[in-house]
């Protein structure tokens, strides 16, 4: 059996913690964090080089972080103090700074964090939290219905209960066919 594929198009936050899916971590090695970036290039505000063990600590301590507050949100709870603490300090830990250029016709300012690939990978998932836990539609949040998926998304409409249609929604509909459909005896 292959491993999971990365599950992306949730926000980038939610995406980043389901890269633990049940019983998987799919983020082990810098490679596999290589790969997701490359899966998130299209929402990431500039290029990264191939990230090292230390750039996927990094990452992985902000991903327990957010995990710990999305949790807590879950079950409605206030995030814990740490997690929230750990959060602001990735971000502080690579300011954005608000660079000044000319695109050809006008001044354009575009924000560039200072610091090592693995500060900047980690304040700007930090920042991503940020956005995720104060936005409203946050109080959404849920867990995939699927018995065994862990994954979280903020369903677009309320009667979303899976993950992904294509995963476990489909699942779901072939264990319901097939228990209709079964010999009885």
């Amino acid at each position: 059996m292959s491993a999971p594929e990365p599950l992306v198009g949730e926000q980038l936050a939610i995406d980043l913690v389901n890269t633990r899916p049940a019983d998987a971590d799919l983020l082990q090695t810098p490679e596999q964090l290589a790969r997701w970036l490359r899966l998130q290039a299209h929402r990431l505000p500039e290029g990264f080089p191939e990230p090292t063990s230390a750039d996927l600590r990094a990452v992985r301590e902000v991903r327990d972080h957010i995990a710990a507050a999305l949790t807590a949100l879950l079950h409605h709870r206030r995030p814990p103090a740490a997690a929230l603490r750990q959060l602001n300090a990735a971000q502080s830990a690579a300011p954005a700074i608000r660079h000044l250029g000319w695109d050809g016709a006008r001044c354009v300012v575009t924000p560039r964090r200072t610091g090592t690939t693995g500060a900047r990978l980690a304040a700007l998932l930090a920042e991503a939290a940020v956005e995720l836990l104060t936005d409203p539609a946050v109080a959404g949040l849920r867990q995939c219905a699927a018995e065994d998926c862990v994954l979280l998304f903020v369903p677009a409409h309320p009667r979303r209960r899976w993950c992904s249609p294509e995963r476990c929604g489909n699942r779901a509909r072939v264990a319901r066919y097939y228990q209709r459909h079964k010999p009885v005896g």
